[in-house]
């Protein structure tokens, strides 16, 4: 089955990597731009000899083109930063398949690590067919991922990254084969975030009231390294907060009076 991969980031990259493993026919890159690449050379390494697509440029008509003369029967979007238009998904005869970090109908769009943290959603992994909507298509696969309270947004999403390279492997067979059975979203139920959104938790109002759970789950969410991430406004200046998180087990002090 000829694959053509949208793919960025070490979820990309671990994907790419394992299919060359298997001898998958993938018959193309499509990569951000370099300034919003990530493992770009690692990614290539795996399959060094196919062509390469400009990401950002989706939307032209010679994209499209070069998109049809590789004549691919499907797309894998792993961690793909750019929408697909319907002409686009048009291309592929057993369509477009994405790997997203939320535990769909939660968690469309962006930032599902924040997200189930903020809202205190159920977080997870889901593999599922793209279609004209954001994170919408029916669901092929999914895997949870359990939240803990010493979370951060920066621990989540490391897991959140090694669930998804385990469900797309454990998948991989049955995606090939045509055999997973695709089970539609249901219309009113789960949550969306665009990425725009995440910029309005930042700011922590001092004179605002917040329960404790609330502004711990702001708090811990934006915890990101190297990213600065929640900041308060105080003499004239922004002082950027960071969460650290440690778990010590809840037992009597003998000692105590």
């Amino acid at each position: 089955m000829k694959v053509l991969l949208f793919v960025n980031g070490w979820v990309g990259w671990q994907v790419a990597r394992w299919l060359a493993r298997q001898d998958a026919e993938v018959v193309g890159l499509v990569l951000h731009p370099a300034g919003r690449r990530r493992y770009g050379r690692e990614i290539e390494a795996a399959f060094p000899d196919v062509p390469r697509l400009d990401g950002a440029a989706l939307r032209t008509p010679e994209a499209r083109a070069a998109v049809e003369a590789l004549q691919p029967v499907m797309g894998l979007s792993i961690y793909f930063g750019y929408l697909f238009e319907p002409a686009l998904i048009s291309c592929f005869p057993r369509g477009l398949v994405n790997l997203h970090p939320g535990l769909l109908p939660y968690n469309r769009g962006a930032y599902p690590n924040v997200w189930s943290l903020v809202d205190q959603t159920p977080a997870g992994v889901t593999l599922h067919q793209i279609d004209a909507g954001i994170d919408t298509g029916p669901v092929l696969a999914q895997r949870p991922v359990p939240t803990h309270p010493t979370d951060t947004g920066a621990t989540l999403y490391a897991r959140l990254e090694q669930a998804a390279v385990r469900l797309f492997q454990a998948s991989w067979p049955a995606l090939e084969a045509g055999t997973l059975v695709p089970k539609p979203q249901p219309a009113e139920a789960g949550t969306y975030h665009a990425r725009r959104d995440v910029k309005a938790l930042d700011e922590i109002d001092l004179d605002a009231t917040y329960t404790g759970r609330d502004l711990l789950n702001r708090l811990r969410a934006r915890t990101f390294p190297p990213h600065r991430g929640a900041f308060i406004r105080e003499g004239g200046q922004k002082i950027y907060l960071r969460l650290h998180l440690d778990a010590v087990p809840d037992t009597p002090n003998p000692d105590a009076p």
